[in-house]
């Protein structure tokens, strides 16, 4: 990714568009074919060119100056005919992000298959589902896995899109009106380049489409540190569900030996933070002075390379955070139970409709009976089963069967077929706890 918008590889695509040029106006018998052979030698200096731009001040001449240097004056006349500074810019520019673009769309993949694994390893491991932070109703942590792969599936197709939204260019000239580059020289030396023609350009592509891009990038981002912070919370030691990686030499703190944080997962929700930064910054990069102003410019040098790049790296740590997570099933199972069962509620408040019950009636006899285990720290099933309501319409039997986890992932596989997920190799039982599972 850092190759990608190296000041070499940037001054090799600018040559490439330039040479891409010279063969459309040749094939237009406006240059002569030996003398586009000749400039076929040319080759970039990018120490010559940064001293030439300390004098001249403007990146572009500077490095038609060197070309120029480099091929001698009479043949370097037919370099750039017609053109202006941002066709070169902005067509080079777009090459990069569709470079970049292939390179995060397979951090995706590689991270959509570490997640797609995990959670069909993890798919009946019982965990508490968390609303507001509180203990809701059971879930597992595969079916936790699957919502974070359905939503990568989806970056993953807003990163197509913006890839193939980027993927234009413009050699259209100083106001983009073609009056000095024939539209035919444009639309050849487009197609060699691998990019569609912007259909209506002024002096610079329109950024809206480099808004939407970073956006997407943002967008990303902010799925990324979505995982991270539950991974975060999960780690917290009054949970202790899962463990990020750490290494055997690894210090947590300065003062403290015993610390183990999740630093890597912090790490990720720091830099979505600067990620949707840069999306900010293309945002307001849209408006521009008619036909052409350069405020956006000196902007896009640091937020496109930074943007990938950071985002090129959160995603190939997120995944090996994930091949390494260290999975706690015990403490899932029991942390379940910490709140004295009161995750039953809603099926203890639906039986007691199923009998005859108003609703209204059922939700203050089960709600009254939970808050008084929660806060007497007491047995939810025994409390709610002692009540002369619950008494008088539910068994024994029929309460008991209300408090069976294995109820909660019954329709599973629905949604793990719908994500196109394995079906999971049969566990010891229908909601599995025990033990700990994780490491590579």
């Amino acid at each position: 990714m850092s190759e990608i918008f190296s000041p070499k590889q940037r001054y090799e695509l600018w040559l490439r568009i330039e040479l891409t040029v010279c063969e459309g106006w040749a094939d237009l018998d406006e240059i002569p074919r030996t003398v586009l052979d000749r400039l076929r030698q040319a080759r970039v200096d990018p120490e010559h060119i940064a001293r030439l731009e300390e004098r001249v001040g403007h990146d572009v001449v500077a490095f038609l100056d060197s070309l120029a240097d480099s091929v001698g004056g009479e043949d370097a006349r037919y370099l750039h005919r017609g053109l202006t500074s941002s066709d070169v810019l902005d067509t080079a520019l777009a090459l990069q992000l569709v470079q970049a673009a292939d390179i995060l769309l397979k951090d995706v993949d590689r991270l959509s298959s570490v997640i797609r694994r995990r959670a069909i390893e993890e798919r009946d491991t019982l965990m508490a589902g968390r609303t507001h932070g509180i203990h809701a109703e059971p879930v597992s942590f595969g079916f936790v896995l699957a919502g974070w792969l359905d939503e990568l599936d989806r970056d993953r197709q807003r990163l197509v899109t913006t890839r193939e939204d980027i993927r234009v260019g413009k050699l259209s000239g100083a106001v983009g009106t073609h009056a000095t580059v024939d539209p035919r020289v444009e639309e050849s030396s487009l197609k060699k380049l691998g990019l569609r023609v912007a259909p209506v350009t002024t002096q610079v592509i329109a950024r809206d489409r480099h808004a939407a891009y970073l956006t997407t990038l943002a967008v990303l981002a902010g799925g990324l540190e979505k995982f991270a912070t539950d991974i975060r919370h999960l780690q917290r030691s009054e949970v202790s569900e899962v463990r990020e990686p750490f290494g055997a030499e690894q210090k947590g703190s300065s003062a403290m030996p015993h610390k183990r944080n999740p630093v890597l997962s912090e790490r990720i929700c720091g830099l979505a933070r600067v990620v949707r930064g840069y999306a900010q910054t293309s945002l307001e990069n849209q408006a521009l002075w008619h036909e052409r102003d350069i405020s956006h410019s000196s902007a896009e040098r640091i937020i496109f390379p930074d943007a990938c790049t950071l985002l090129d790296y959160m995603l190939q740590l997120m995944a090996e955070i994930l091949e390494g997570l260290t999975i706690d099933r015990e403490r899932m199972r029991a942390n379940l139970y910490r709140s004295g069962g009161v995750v039953f509620s809603q099926r203890v408040l639906l039986a007691l409709v199923q009998k005859g019950m108003s609703r209204q009636d059922a939700y203050r006899v089960v709600q009254r009976a939970a808050l008084s285990a929660l806060d007497g720290g007491q047995d939810f099933k025994l409390v709610v089963g002692q009540t002369p309501e619950v008494r008088e319409r539910l068994t024994a039997d029929e309460l008991a069967e209300l408090f069976d986890p294995a109820f909660y992932l019954r329709h599973l596989d629905v949604t793990f077929e719908r994500l196109g997920l394995e079906k999971a190799v049969a566990s010891p039982s229908p909601a599995r706890g025990g033990g700990q599972g994780g490491g590579r």
